[in-house]
């Protein structure tokens, strides 16, 4: 079998998979093959240094300084190359499990990093390689090209009219150019689309004579003619659009629309698309095939897990607007003021598939006497999510039992942070509005009070190492019944300590990274920790995702465990690096807070 030919095993295992056919023959002609029982020293501290490059066929070698362990390889794991560079014994390496390896001698390894994709395969961090291995287990078989610039897609000019222009005029234009918008030459340029002359002209009874400049939005929401298509998608979705002014070196060159990024892959738009045509509540079971589809596309095409999950989170802020503007249709105008927020993953833009709810209702002081009214109007709209195939929350976080006026949430969030009640509090500190108008400056100066109070902050720390990634152990098992849960081991590490400094440092930034590049910027946040804890993040993150794209694509329900053995070797590996990046933090994290003390 090929699994047990050296030559295609090292042709399999990164960065021998990249190397030009000469040079790749070259290399497997000068592969050696040893055994080593366990036990055995292959090189200690200022002896001689190896003069192999050891790539791992079978048992486990592990890495140590000072007598303490720094690492176990395992299958397909590669070691000797800081030698081979610095021509020192930096760390002492034993074999652990009987060890079968291929080596290649220093020679043949110093011919081979004269190749760039090879030399940087060693001189990567971290970060660098969790990501890169990740592009190599794809959950689809097709593959969009999501890097296609923007100024490809548009295949004419800007059509522009004078400010002076009157709405019939400018609606003249674009029946005869067939186009859905024209651009305004105002100070800064306008742009009017036909769903302007729906709403704005129509709608309000205005005639052919109203000024254009009446009805135009401005200013304009533009992208670079050179970004890639993805970003287009996203700004269009952040900035609620469906036109968006391409410009090149400054000037607006052309008009980019929702329909023209239709045509490049089953993206965003397609669901946006899908959900602002929503008629009924009939069509709300497809959402949650529709975004899967999309993730999927998206995935393939190259983009990562957060890219992924922004997506998916304005695409459930349309969602759950379309469902809220039913629920008002159907009971009448809203009492007072309100704001439909969601806590968790989605309110931290960190969903990427549909999940369970978590979402509250907050209302103005003035609608307190009819909270019935909004107890009702929470009660339909969990409803309506549930039927999008968002499952009732399993902590009983629903908005049909979270609801209250602005006063009294302000109260709960106080509470949380004096009492102090720290699941409350990690639950409040996500909230992200989704629908409604009512201001919540409030709730995130309430929030903002933590960095205050070091017993508090003390407390959720705890709370938040008790989430810890799987012991080392377990990690060099791969039978059946050695299981990881990515999502509690991999994921609430990191989530919930970004948190805890957060909330130090005063910052109401919302998304674990966007918390980590935070608390770096106020200082708290280490180098070896910003080296690594980012991309163990975003590495898991981007695993558990394309793992339970394959769940759902054999018929499976969805989940954040994974057997070690479903893995390749070279996903174990990388799944060990992301989860000694966090284990480490957290220790340095314990003593920053003084848990111990509590």
């Amino acid at each position: 079998m090929a699994s047990f030919d050296p030559v295609a095993f090292l042709r399999s295992t990164p960065p021998f998979d990249g190397l030009p056919g000469p040079l790749f023959d070259e290399a497997a002609g000068s592969l050696e093959i040893g055994y080593f029982p366990a036990g055995t020293w292959l090189v200690r501290v200022g002896e001689q240094p190896l003069e192999h490059l050891w790539i791992i066929r079978k048992g486990l070698v592990r890495l140590e300084r000072g007598g303490q362990p720094l690492q176990v390889l395992e299958e397909g794991e590669i070691f000797g190359y800081t030698s081979l560079l610095t021509g020192k014994a930096n760390i002492d390496v034993q074999v652990e499990e009987d060890l079968l390896a291929y080596r290649l001698p220093a020679v043949d390894f110093r011919r081979l990093i004269g190749d760039a994709s090879f030399a940087s395969h060693f001189a990567a961090g971290l970060a660098e390689r969790l990501q890169a291995s990740l592009k190599q287990a794809p959950p689809v078989a097709f593959q969009p090209d999501l890097s296609v610039q923007v100024g490809t897609l548009v295949g004419r000019p800007a059509v522009w009219v004078e400010e002076a222009s009157t709405v019939g005029e400018a609606a003249k234009v674009m029946q005869r150019e067939r186009i859905s918008s024209v651009l305004v030459r105002t100070d800064p340029p306008g742009i009017v689309t036909d769903r302007d002359f729906r709403n704005r002209v129509l709608a309000d009874g205005l005639g052919h004579a109203t000024p254009v400049t009446a009805v135009l939005s401005r200013p304009l929401k533009t992208v670079e003619a050179t970004a890639p298509v993805y970003e287009a998608w996203l700004r269009l979705l952040e900035a609620g659009v469906h036109h968006l002014a391409v410009t090149r070196d400054g000037t607006v060159t052309a008009v980019l629309t929702s329909s023209d990024l239709l045509k490049t892959a089953r993206g965003p738009m397609a669901v946006l698309r899908e959900v602002e045509r929503l008629a009924t509540r009939r069509s709300l079971p497809e959402y949650p095939g529709s975004l899967v589809e999309m993730a999927a596309t998206l995935l393939q095409g190259g983009l990562d897990a957060q890219v992924i999950a922004a997506f998916v989170a304005r695409l459930d802020d349309a969602l759950v607007g379309r469902i809220l503007r039913w629920a008002e249709a159907d009971m009448g105008e809203p009492p007072a003021s309100y704001a439909w927020i969601a806590f968790g993953s989605e309110g931290r833009s960190e969903q990427t598939l549909v999940t369970h709810q978590d979402n509250g209702l907050v209302f103005g002081d003035e609608g307190a006497a009819r909270r019935d009214w909004f107890q009702a109007f929470a009660e339909r709209v969990n409803a309506d999510l549930v039927t999008a195939g968002f499952a009732e929350s399993r902590g009983g976080h629903m908005a049909r039992r979270l609801l209250g006026t602005r006063s009294e949430w302000m109260q709960f969030f106080a509470a949380s942070i004096d009492v102090p009640r720290v699941y409350d509090a990690g639950l409040y500190s996500d909230f992200r509005r989704l629908g409604g108008t009512l201001d919540l400056s409030p709730l995130d100066d309430a929030m903002r009070r933590a960095s205050s109070q070091p017993l508090f902050l003390r407390c959720l720390a705890r709370e938040a190492l008790q989430f810890e990634p799987p012991p080392t152990l377990l990690l060099r098992l791969t039978g059946a019944f050695s299981t990881v849960d990515l999502r509690t081991q991999g994921l609430f590490p990191v989530v919930f300590l970004a948190r805890c400094y957060a909330l130090e440092v005063g910052s109401r930034a919302r998304s674990t990274l966007d918390r980590l590049v935070a608390v770096r910027e106020a200082g708290l946040l280490g180098d070896e920790a910003h080296a690594t804890v980012p991309g163990a993040f975003q590495f898991i993150h981007g695993l558990r995702l394309r793992l339970q794209l394959r769940m759902v694509q054999r018929g499976e329900e969805s989940r954040s465990d994974v057997a070690l053995s479903s893995l390749t070797a070279m996903e174990r590996t990388r799944l060990k690096d992301a989860f000694r990046a966090i284990r480490n933090w957290q220790e340095t994290a314990a003593f920053h807070f003084q848990t111990r003390f509590l």
